[in-house]
Parts: C-alpha cells; structure tokens; sequence
C-alpha cells in the first residue's frame, strides 16, 4: 500500500506516517519549501515539495498512491490574514479531494477537530450527533476546520470514499511548533502558571490518535465521522499531572473569566467529547494520558522549549 501524507512534517502527521511505516506502507509525503523535517528525518519515504494551495502540485504528488491522509491544517488561535487559513484548511482540503478523485484513489482520511463539535456551556460530553451549525463556530481556525469538514462530507456523497477523524487535542513528542495544547505544557515549564481558570480540555496520546487514523482507513465508514479522544480533564487536573511529572507547583489560584493570563486563552466551555461511536465501529480505546504527557515534558525539555 502506498499511502500520501500530509503535514507529515508536523505534530500528528508525523506520528501518522510513523504508524504506517510501522504497518508496513509505502510513505510518499507531502512537504512544503520551508517546513522543518526534524520530525521525519528518520522514515524511509519518498518526499515530496508541494503546497495544498497549488493544485497541480498535489495531483503530481498523489499520483499512483493508494490511499490518503490529509492531517495539515493550519492550526493557530490568531491570525493577522485570515484568508490564509481559509485558504489553507478549506481550499487546501477541496485540492486535496479533487486530487484524489482525480487520482483514483481507494480511500481518503481526512483530519478534522473536536473544534467543529457543538459544545455548549452545559459542559456535558459531546459525539458525533451533537447539534452544531457554522454559526456556533468562534474563530477562524474553528470555522474553517467547519467548513473542510463539511467539504469532506459532501465529497463522500458525490461518490469518494472518505472517513474523517476528529481527535481531541492531541498531547506527546514531536509537537515542533508547538500546537496550543503543547504551549500549555512549555508555559508549566517555564512557570508561567500561576493561576488557572475553570475549563477543560479532552487530551489524547498522539501516539495512540495516529493508530486511530489507521483504523480509519481500515474499519471507518465512508461519509462518517469519529472523535478520537482520551481523557476529559480540567485545567486544574491537567496542570496537577504536570506537577506530580515535573515536580513543580500547580497553581492554587482560580482566576474570574473577566482576567486573561497569556498562557490561557481557552473558552468558558469545558470542550469533553466521547469517544464511544469510534469505541464501536474502530476498535478505538481511551487510554489515560500522563504517559503522554511525561513524553511531551520530556520532549519539550530535550529540545530546549523549556528555557527561559
């Protein structure tokens, strides 16, 4: 099997191309001029240039594969140009599905987010079926992910085979950038916790999102889409972890939403999902992340991230 990856370079990608290999697959990935290869260095594949904003760039870099894992996204909080990340995550998505009808390929598995879920204040978990419309999408990363999502969908109604996956927020090694969640981990780090608010996050081993990505292309249904997450924590509960794994304090102080700290710049709505569709249909299993996150502080630490 010959499988393309995108963001390969990147946190999930890389994990993603790194199972494959592992399963025995044939890797072609996709990187961009520019991008760091730090996370890929060691995967016998055949690397390719290309961007998901020129279209014949990705057809020549998809064809003869098999099957497809679309993870890049632009995944930012801000923007100064939103353009760019529509561009990016929505038209980017439509090259890449156009490509792959183009191509013929077996089967696409696209990379969504919990993000276009429809969490409410009520704080209970959500699925696969929660309302949620384009309107209840705050921001730009949110909207746009929205909106590949629905992209990917209606593609599998007008005949390609595609299964999104929606992981939570992912947590490990290798997060280069870093993403949001591991900007959580490096502001522990570097002590610039000290207080919290009441949130909540659901955080997953990346590890174990890649293997679901497989399991995807293996056992999902096409047109469908699965939330692969692992443990609904608190701030509070996920900066205590990060305590008992470094040794440093968790912060006592509970702050009022009306306060903004740098390190925090997460909504009043605690963002738990459930896992239970993909539990069924995937062979999916949530498993607890402080492995996960005794790997990212390990990371983090190795790789300099952590200093003041």
């Amino acid at each position: 099997m010959k499988a393309f990856v995108t963001g390969a370079t990147g946190f999930v990608g890389s994990h993603v191309a790194t199972v494959l290999a592992e399963q025995g697959a044939e890797l072609r990935l996709l990187v961009r001029t520019g991008s760091d290869p730090k996370n890929i260095q060691e995967l016998n594949a055949d690397r390719v240039i290309g961007d998901l904003c020129d279209p014949e760039s990705i057809d020549r870099a998809m064809a003869g594969c098999d099957v497809v894992f679309h993870v890049a996204a632009d995944y930012r909080l801000w923007v100064r140009d939103p353009a760019q990340m529509y561009r990016a995550n929505v038209e980017g998505t439509q090259t890449i599905l156009q490509a792959a009808r183009k191509n013929r390929v077996r089967r696409v598995v696209y990379t969504s987010s919990v993000a276009t879920m429809g969490f409410t204040v009520k704080n209970l978990p959500v699925d696969e079926s929660s309302p949620v419309s384009l309107e209840n999408m705050i921001g730009h990363y949110k909207r746009s992910k929205y909106m590949a999502e629905e992209v990917a969908i209606a593609a599998g109604r007008d005949g390609i085979d595609v299964v999104v996956v929606n992981p939570s927020t992912p947590v490990g090694e290798q997060d280069i950038k870093p993403t949001p969640t591991g900007r959580i981990v490096v502001d522990f780090l570097k002590k610039k916790f000290p207080a919290y608010v009441d949130t909540g996050l659901n955080l997953v081993d990346v590890r174990e999102c890649a293997r679901g990505h497989v399991a995807a292309l293996e056992k999902g249904r096409s047109g469908e889409r699965y939330i692969l997450g692992g443990e609904n924590l608190t701030l509070k509960q996920i900066l205590d972890k990060l305590a008992a794994i470094t040794g440093l304090p968790s912060p006592r102080v509970r702050l009022p939403y009306a306060v903004t700290l740098d390190a925090v710049r997460m909504g009043r709505k605690k963002m738990f999902v459930s896992s239970s569709k993909a539990e069924r249909e995937l062979g999916w299993k949530a498993v607890p992340v402080d492995a996960a996150l005794r790997r990212a502080v390990q990371w983090f630490t190795e790789n300099g991230y952590a200093s003041n």
